[in-house]
């Protein structure tokens, strides 16, 4: 391997640009600059006209009506408008609000928001496999509940939720359920309306579009869901969200819909023998090697693994030169905690500290995973080597006894 070449296996954080997607948004750079809400000249119509396209080609992604599409700047946006929209319209209802202690930041944060404008939120456990245990969500219901918030897909583990199931439980109470699908919309089939979830968050650069375009799917039959915008001007996007639409980007948005749709089966298919291979491997020539998380009920291209007794962050700086991984959600990289979702499936800190994410993607090659294995590898035997925690435990001591000297 040349030591120049770098390896992407961080496709949780954000995936390349499909060259097809930017070949699609360069016109509307220069030779098409109209803003969509232009309605005097042809330029205006024309952008229009992209955005309505862009639109059709993403509700056919999740099987929605064009109209319940509300174009946003990514899906950090989505959520807020979602969670803190219906808080707002829904008050006359209720206040509660139900959602899970391993959600993205952006729910968590949305709905810390909510606490402190008078709303009460539950944040329900998971299992030790990341699942949430269904009569625990619906115990956690009272009379006050308006909204309960899963997300489709773990960021970190890839876990996927039973969503008809939770589905079901917020038809027979009468709340919204509402899904931060952004790790799984383009990459397996995500039909809201199937499943019953009326409020849906994802966006465009986890699916090969570009960064800064996100939407909120909002159903509009059976039952009609509003919610109140949050941010004010111009009554864009059906008077939910206002501001000037990024045309380049919708229009990119559009065609990685229309590719994520006609390849997804086959990517996901590949990605998931690749994923496969990059466990084994390890399982294979690595001792006291975990998988976190369900491994029959997740995404096709990621995987969590900890390897016991390495310290993660200081593993990845023995090859973050040639891979690029995560030890956590990009959004909270910058802190030196334990990912609380790891934390949140009962992994102890020691564990949780030595977990890596892969997230595999559409231009991920064989070769990159038989280089990554060979480099993560040869990380773990050095960090190992150099450990007298390591050593402790190859000689048999039950470190869980041994008394450690405080600083």
């Amino acid at each position: 391997m040349s030591t120049n070449r770098l390896i992407y296996l961080d496709n949780n954080s954000t995936t390349p640009t499909d060259p097809r997607v930017v070949e699609t948004m360069l016109p509307y750079f220069y030779e098409i600059p109209g803003n969509a809400a232009s309605r005097s000249h042809p330029f205006g119509w024309q952008a229009e006209e992209a955005v309505e396209y862009a639109r059709e080609q993403i509700a056919g992604l999740i099987d929605a009506d064009p109209k319940e599409i509300i174009f946003t700047s990514g899906a950090t946006e989505s959520d807020n408008l979602g969670i803190k929209g219906v808080f707002e319209m829904y008050a006359s209802k209720g206040n509660h609000i139900i959602t899970l202690t391993t959600e993205h930041k952006a729910v968590l944060d949305a709905c810390k928001k909510v606490e402190k404008l008078g709303g009460e939120v539950t944040y329900v456990p998971v299992k030790n496999d990341g699942l949430v245990d269904l009569e625990v969500l619906e115990a956690a219901i009272t009379d006050k509940t308006i909204l309960i918030s899963v997300m489709w897909a773990n960021n970190e583990t890839g876990v996927i939720q039973p969503m008809k199931e939770i589905g079901d439980i917020c038809k027979k109470h009468g709340i919204l359920f509402m899904s931060d699908a952004t790790q799984a919309v383009g990459k397996i089939p995500v039909h809201p309306k199937e499943v019953g979830v009326h409020i849906m968050a994802f966006t465009s650069h986890k699916m090969y579009g570009p960064k800064g375009v996100g939407a909120l799917f909002v159903n509009r039959k059976n039952p009609r869901v509003k919610v109140t915008a949050q941010l004010d001007g111009g009554g864009h996007e059906r008077g939910m969200r206002s501001g000037t639409l990024n045309v380049p980007g919708i229009v990119g948005f559009g065609k990685a819909a229309e590719i994520a749709k006609a390849e997804m089966a086959q990517d996901a298919a590949r990605l998931s023998a690749l994923r496969d291979k990059l466990e084994k491997g390890f399982q294979d020539n690595l001792e006291e090697v975990y998988v976190n998380g369900n491994i029959e009920h997740r995404m096709p291209h990621v995987t969590n693994i900890s390897f016991k007794h390495v310290e993660g962050e200081g593993l990845m700086m023995t090859f973050n030169q040639n891979i690029a991984v995560s030890s956590g959600s990009a959004c909270t990289s910058a802190s030196l905690e334990p990912s609380y979702v790891l934390v949140a499936l009962g992994l102890g800190d020691d564990l949780a500290h030595s977990s890596i994410r892969f997230s595999l993607g559409r231009f991920t090659k064989e070769e990159d995973i038989d280089d990554a294995l060979r480099l993560v590898t040869a990380g773990v035997n050095h960090m190992r080597d150099l450990s007298p925690i390591w050593e402790m435990y190859k000689e048999g001591i039950d470190l869980s006894t041994v008394e450690w000297a405080e600083h």
